[in-house]
């Protein structure tokens, strides 16, 4: 297990930590079932929203044959360690009906991921973040930048715009919702 923090002398099991999430949904109702993914997590008492970002109709990656998805990034304050988030996370999405799947980046009713937690690098057999494509991902960078563009990737030392810049504008189609 490797844990790091570029924060020298913080403790990820003190008090509230900040950290950015990834959710969205290609299955059944997209937008509905990534605001119940947020609504569930800051309904469980240990977390609080501060900022969200536009939704996303967004082009599939990996697995093309499927439909696009609905995408969303939150920034929240966070009493739980990384750990006991992404358990969160992966409660919150098997209530809303998500199975082990089939194909790899294949359709979802819903998928939370830990993209940041504090500036932590955090590589373990069950939790890498950073989110380990976070930096090739058009339906993260945007939603992030929406948020905050300046906000640093710990492992490669650079903005969250700087990333988005770097991708192939051609790939990776996204298209901002118009659903409020």
């Amino acid at each position: 297990m490797s844990v790091t923090s570029q924060t020298s002398g913080m403790n990820f099991f003190g008090d509230s930590h900040t950290a950015y999430i990834s959710i969205g949904s290609n299955s059944g109702n997209k937008v509905q079932n990534c605001r119940y993914g947020i609504d569930k997590l800051i309904q469980s008492g240990c977390n609080v929203l501060l900022a969200q970002s536009s939704f996303y109709l967004t082009e599939p990656v990996d697995y093309a044959d499927q439909e696009w998805f609905s995408n969303v990034v939150i920034k929240i304050e966070t009493a739980l360690d990384p750990f006991r988030l992404l358990k969160r996370l992966k409660d919150i999405e098997r209530d809303a009906g998500r199975r082990v799947a089939a194909i790899r980046f294949g359709p979802r009713i819903l998928d939370m991921d830990i993209i940041l937690f504090e500036d932590m690098v955090i590589n373990t057999s069950d939790l890498v973040v950073p989110h380990p494509r976070m930096h090739k991902r058009r339906f993260v960078l945007q939603p992030v930048c929406d948020i905050d563009p300046s906000v640093i990737h710990p492992v490669f030392n650079a903005d969250a715009k700087y990333l988005l810049d770097q991708l192939d504008h051609t790939r990776q189609r996204i298209i901002e919702y118009p659903c409020g």
